[in-house]
C-alpha cells in the first residue's frame, strides 16, 4: 500500500525545507555559543589548553569583577559613552530630518550622504579621524584659528580622548537615524498639520505638539538600538587608541575582549559579557515601561 503526504502536510514540510538552512545556523552560530558562554562564564578556562580543560569556580568570576578596577572603570566609561551620544544622536537627527523634509532641496543625495559614514568601514574611518585630530588635523587648526595657542592633544589626552571617540560616534549615528526618521515623517497624517496652519501654529509648537508625539515608536525603537549600539563601542577604540591613554577610552566590550584574548581569561570575559547583556535588557524593560506611559497604552 502506498503512503501519501497529505497536501497541507506537503505544504508545511516544504516550508519548513526553506527555513531549515537558518534555522540550522541560528543553533550553530547563535543559540549553541550563548549556552555555551554561560557554561564557561562559570569557570576559569584558559583557551589555550583546549576545550575541556577548565574548573568550575562557581560564581567567582561575576563577584570577583565587582573589584576590578579595570572592570569598574570600563562599566563606567561604557554609561557615560552610552548616556551622551544616544540622546545627542537621536535628537540631532530628529531636527536635521525635519528640517531636510521641509526645507531644502535635493533631499535624496543629501539624506544619502549623511547616511555614508553609517555605511562606510569602521576602520578606514577611524582612521581618518585619528588624522583629523592629529596636531596638523581640522579640528586642532581650527581651534587655533578661533585664538587657542594650546588646543587639546585629543586622543593623546587623557580627559579629551573619550569626548573625542564620542563626536566620531555621533557623526558616524546621525545619518542611519535620519533615515529612519525620513521613512516616519513621509508617513505622518498631513490632515493634522494643515488644521495647526489653520489655527496659525508656528513650526516650532507644530514640531514640539505634533511631529514628536506622532514620532514616539519611532523614536523609542532608536532609543533601544543606540544604546544597545552605544554599549557594544568597540571598534573606534580598538583602532583610535587601544584603551588609552591609561584607561581614559577603556570601555566593557574592549576590555572583554583584552580579557578573554589577551590575558586568556575566557570565562571571565564571558562572564562579564552577561553581565552587560543584564545590564542592556534592564534599560531595555525600562525604556518599554516608560514608552508605555508616555504613548498611553
Amino acid at each position: 500500500m502506498k503512503w501519501k503526504l497529505s497536501k497541507q502536510l506537503r505544504i508545511d514540510l516544504t516550508g519548513y525545507a526553506f527555513i531549515l538552512p537558518n534555522i540550522i545556523g541560528m543553533v550553530c552560530f547563535t543559540l549553541i555559543p550563548i549556552i555555551f558562554s554561560l557554561v564557561i562564564s562559570f569557570t576559569d578556562w584558559d583557551f589555550t589548553r583546549g576545550i575541556g580543560n577548565w574548573n568550575f569556580i562557581g560564581l567567582k568570576n561575576f563577584i570577583d569583577m565587582w573589584s576590578d578596577e579595570w572592570f569598574t572603570t570600563a562599566l563606567l566609561h561604557t554609561v557615560i559613552f552610552a548616556f551622551v551620544t544616544v540622546p545627542v544622536i537621536i535628537g540631532i537627527s530628529l531636527v536635521l530630518a525635519v528640517i531636510i523634509d521641509k526645507a531644502c532641496y535635493a533631499k535624496t543625495p543629501l539624506r544619502l550622504a549623511m547616511f555614508m559614514p553609517y555605511i562606510s568601514n569602521i576602520v578606514a574611518v577611524s582612521i581618518v579621524w585619528v588624522m583629523m585630530y592629529s596636531p596638523w588635523g581640522p579640528f586642532t587648526q581650527m581651534i587655533q584659528f578661533f585664538g587657542i595657542e594650546n588646543p587639546p592633544k585629543w586622543l593623546g589626552d587623557y580627559h579629551w580622548a573619550l569626548p573625542a571617540i564620542m563626536i566620531m560616534a555621533v557623526w558616524g549615528g546621525i545619518g542611519y537615524c535620519i533615515m529612519i526618521y525620513t521613512s516616519a515623517i513621509q508617513s505622518l497624517p498631513e490632515e493634522l498639520y494643515e488644521a495647526a496652519n489653520i489655527d496659525g501654529a508656528s513650526e516650532v509648537r507644530k514640531f514640539f505638539k505634533l511631529t514628536v508625539p506622532l514620532l514616539s515608536p519611532t523614536i523609542f525603537f532608536l532609543v533601544i538600538t543606540q544604546f544597545i549600539g552605544a554599549f557594544q563601542v568597540f571598534a573606534q577604540v580598538q583602532v583610535m587608541t587601544r584603551g588609552g591613554p591609561g584607561t581614559s577610552t577603556n570601555v566593557l566590550v574592549y576590555y572583554i575582549y583584552r580579557s578573554a584574548f589577551t590575558y586568556y581569561k575566557m570565562g571571565y570575559g564571558a562572564a562579564m559579557s552577561w553581565i552587560l547583556f543584564l545590564i542592556l535588557f534592564i534599560i531595555t524593560l525600562i525604556q518599554w515601561k516608560g514608552q508605555k506611559k508616555w504613548v498611553g497604552y
